[in-house]
């Protein structure tokens, strides 16, 4: 049954304020009354003479599929400074912040490895990873001997112990990397994802260059390794692809395989934990969840709507531009909001319910256009795999307390989510 949170939608303040406070720790917490409130001034909103916020479904979606709007790439950073650090020195050489033509040059070297039969060939794995998971959060909760049902040892945290651990297992399996280096990974994963904020000071930067210095130097030492043993894995693939045809520098097979770290973790890890918790607030849908593998699919596309773990994208106009009645000029930074565009009442009936009924729900959560994200169906696919392992081991499972997040926007998730298992 659709239900409303009221919660999450209800407009608490005027567009004026809800701008001041989107990217406060508050805002990034509870952004959706805020989305609420802009839509006042419009899906598409002047933030002075060199930026605007676009929340527009149909808005966005021309956004993302004009060549004039371009990633922000190297030369985009040239008078920003952040090509100074190294999280932006990596990150811009990647396919996500590249413009043509390196970026039809990086996706081409790198499509084969997201092709639908590699990713459905990884959900067995998926599956495997989330049933060795299940079982550690039984032992956690008191189980002992990681049996069928939860113990009574109290509450334990769904992020660290499953949504994080699912996908860095899978990523780990895929990329060849051994077990007790993975999640040794994992806050540097989480650091490289706080560059994607907006940046008020460059010392923000500081924990993201940190983090990425940590997987750079891993992920090459990993490369350096493969290319003298080389293995069963995408690592090896890659390194002997790269080596035969030239088709990325070094840094860029460095980067790449960095990225895949990164992206392979985070969203689907991020995704998970907004999975269970709308499972949990929709306990009959919850449950069909995880016998009907069809409405399975459906319920992730609604939670990529409704609450997605990617909130923003940016542009920047590569030259002055009439974008539906306002003049923006070469320069202007567009920050494309994802999550309030897939709430555009235009768009979408009652957009603030959640309702697996939908029909032809298209959210915008992985892009669109040309840099639409090439990762996507790996996402879904672990959390198709591995939402349903979870809630039908631990079918009592609740929340133990309020969910929060991480204080992030552009990259939303949950910091921490205790359940109690159920007994």
């Amino acid at each position: 049954m659709p239900v409303t949170d009221q919660r999450m939608t209800e407009p608490v303040m005027g567009p004026a304020e809800a701008l001041s406070e989107l990217f406060t720790p508050a805002g990034k917490h509870h952004p959706y009354p805020l989305y609420d409130a802009l839509w006042e001034l419009g899906p598409v909103i002047p933030l002075g003479p060199a930026g605007m916020l676009v929340l527009g479904y149909d808005e966005i979606c021309t956004a993302l599929r004009d060549s004039r709007f371009l990633v922000t790439d190297a030369a985009v950073h040239r008078t920003t400074g952040m090509n100074e650090h190294s999280s932006w020195q990596c990150f811009t050489k990647i396919m996500m912040f590249s413009n043509s033509p390196d970026h039809e040059r990086m996706r081409r070297f790198a499509g084969w490895a997201y092709a639908p039969r590699q990713v459905a060939e990884r959900r067995l794995l998926a599956i495997r990873a989330a049933e060795r998971w299940t079982s550690h959060l039984a032992t956690l909760a008191g189980g002992g001997d990681g049996g069928d049902e939860g113990g009574d040892g109290g509450p334990v945290d769904l992020v660290e112990a499953f949504a994080t651990r699912v996908p860095i297992t899978v990523t780990g399996e895929l990329l060849g990397i051994p077990d007790a280096d993975r999640m040794p990974l994992r806050t540097a994963i989480t650091a490289t994802t706080t560059a994607f904020e907006p940046v008020f000071d460059r010392d923000e930067l500081l924990p993201a260059d940190a983090g990425m210095d940590v997987l750079v130097d891993y992920i090459a030492d990993l490369v350096r390794e493969r290319r003298r043993r080389p293995g069963d894995d995408l690592v090896s693939a890659m390194v002997r692809d790269r080596d035969t045809a030239g088709a990325l520098s070094e840094e860029e097979l460095v980067a790449s395989l960095v990225m895949f770290v990164i992206a392979g973790v985070q969203s689907p890890s991020d995704l998970i934990g907004n999975t269970v918790r709308l499972a949990l607030d929709h306990p009959a849908e919850g449950l069909r969840l995880t016998t009907d593998d069809d409405f399975a699919s459906a319920f992730i596309t609604e939670a990529l709507r409704i609450d997605p773990p990617n909130h923003v994208l940016t542009r920047a106009a590569a030259t002055d531009i009439d974008f539906y009645g306002h003049r923006v000029a070469a320069g202007t930074r567009a920050l494309l909001v994802l999550a309030a565009a897939n709430r555009d009442p235009r768009q979408f009936t009652d957009p603030a319910t959640f309702d697996t009924a939908r029909k032809d729900s298209r959210p915008l959560s992985f892009g669109l256009g040309p840099h639409y994200c090439l990762g996507a169906a790996f996402a879904r696919m672990q959390v198709e795999a591995a939402v349903p392992v979870l809630l039908r081991r631990f079918p009592r499972m609740t929340l133990a307390a309020p969910p929060t997040y991480r204080d992030q926007l552009v990259t939303r998730g949950f910091a921490r989510m205790d359940v109690a298992l159920g007994s």
